[in-house]
């Protein structure tokens, strides 16, 4: 069965955290929020199995750390 992980405020962050989870072997799938015709704006849900969640779970904090430290680093 499948999840939702997180909700990525954009297609491309969404697009992002799928290729940084496939990389570390996760299955993973998108589905657009709302009714919104901008992908672009859309929120996205980032689903996973039930089985990989709590690796997926540590694979989007070391993501979402490595973003914020690359943000940091270039203010």
């Amino acid at each position: 069965m499948w999840t939702v992980l997180y909700i990525a405020p954009s297609r491309s962050v969404a697009l992002r955290i799928r290729d940084f989870m496939e990389a570390e072997g996760i299955l993973v799938r998108l589905r657009p929020l709302g009714l919104r015709t901008d992908d672009h704006t859309t929120d996205y849900e980032i689903l996973v199995t039930e089985v990989e969640l709590e690796e997926a779970q540590e694979v989007l904090h070391q993501a979402l750390q490595v973003r914020q430290f690359r943000e940091l680093r270039t203010k």
